[in-house]
């Protein structure tokens, strides 16, 4: 008797963050919700992940050594099979004090840390890949 698994391809999320602890508890909290997912802790390094990953959503630090978060989704967004990729800005800026070209670079979500728990951001990520 041969047996057949399903094959169910997980939505991939790159994390982009350059807190430890913080990606850590986003990558379980992801994970645990059914999500593939992969870290990196830098702008430069970030790049890198999302052409090796090819991600259906991204979560963006701004303020990262190496290379910041909006000049990442800049680089980013000239490759075009990532120019429509939903993008989630995790960050403890407040919306006034980040980069203006934002709006500009597609940015789906802008999300305070201090102001949301992980659970909430799942939600919000999982909202996001469904429109």
């Amino acid at each position: 008797m041969l047996k057949l698994k399903c094959m169910v391809k997980k939505t991939k999320v790159a994390i982009i963050e350059d807190d430890a602890m913080i990606n850590q508890m986003y990558r379980v909290k992801f994970e645990l919700a059914g999500y593939e997912v992969a870290v990196a802790e830098n702008g430069r390094d970030g790049i890198e992940l999302v052409k090796e990953m090819r991600p259906d959503v991204i979560l963006l630090d701004l303020m990262m050594p190496e290379m910041n978060g909006d000049e990442a989704l800049e680089h980013i967004r000239k490759m075009p099979e990532y120019s429509q990729t939903p993008v989630a800005v995790l960050t403890n800026l407040g919306f006034e004090e980040a980069p203006k070209r934002l709006s500009k670079l597609g940015v789906a979500q802008f999300i305070v840390k201090a102001d949301t728990t992980p659970s909430r951001v799942v939600d919000l990520v999982s909202t996001m890949l469904k429109k």
